[in-house]
């Protein structure tokens, strides 16, 4: 249901409420309001975290908007959106905190909670972060097999942007393990597959590893 539809469910629970005498429908209409506060509350979040990657300056309303989401839908029973909003909280402590210890719990429960649901995309994005963390900390053989599975993932559903994004990942894992020659073909993969999708903003970044490489 949209978040209009639900607007109006509200307003006629309150009616029914009202009007009808029926003390089920405060809690009912309760309901709605919070499934799109839940996703207002990630919307906006999402949209915060974009601005971060641009100015690299903390908004302290990130967190509590990701935690809030998370906190509605679990009150809901909605483990899919959960799952959404625990990534992002994750995210949040692993790119804006730099803080990989306080992240990985969050992201471990995002992929459980998506697996559990069959949610593809957020399962993705969950391993891709997790394999951030492993790589971080010099585990790099779970690294890239985090990563290998967020980008088999990626590709079943068709996210070429997060394919070539993932790609990027497992060139910079090869990279490290010193398998140069397959970091390139990664990454000729990845320039071809962000080209593909329009992914300009990953391709830059793709063409400085080339640069780099």
């Amino acid at each position: 249901m949209t978040a209009d539809g639900r607007i109006e469910r509200a307003r006629l629970l309150y009616e029914q409420a009202v009007f009808g005498g029926d003390a089920d429908a405060v809690a009912a209409g309760e309901r709605e309001l919070d499934a799109v506060e839940a996703d207002l509350a990630l919307a906006r979040g999402r949209l915060v975290h974009a601005r971060f990657l641009t100015d690299r300056r903390e908004d302290p309303r990130e967190l509590g908007l990701f935690e809030r989401a998370a906190e509605l839908y679990r009150k809901l029973g909605d483990e899919r959106g959960e799952a959404e909003a625990l990534f992002w909280i994750g995210c949040f402590h692993q790119v804006v905190r730099e803080d990989d210890a306080a992240a990985v719990p969050a992201l471990e429960e995002s992929h459980r909670k998506a697996v559990r649901v069959g949610d593809p995309l957020t399962a993705s994005y969950a391993l891709r972060h997790l394999a951030f963390a492993d790589q971080k900390a010099g585990r790099l053989d779970s690294a890239w097999e985090r990563m290998a599975e967020s980008t088999r993932l990626r590709r079943e559903i068709g996210f070429l942007p997060g394919v070539a994004a993932n790609l990027l990942g497992l060139a910079t894992i090869a990279a490290e393990q010193g398998r140069r020659d397959e970091a390139r073909k990664l990454l000729d993969e990845a320039d071809s597959t962000a080209t593909a999708a329009r992914a300009d903003g990953i391709l830059r970044f793709i063409r400085q590893a080339k640069a780099d490489l």
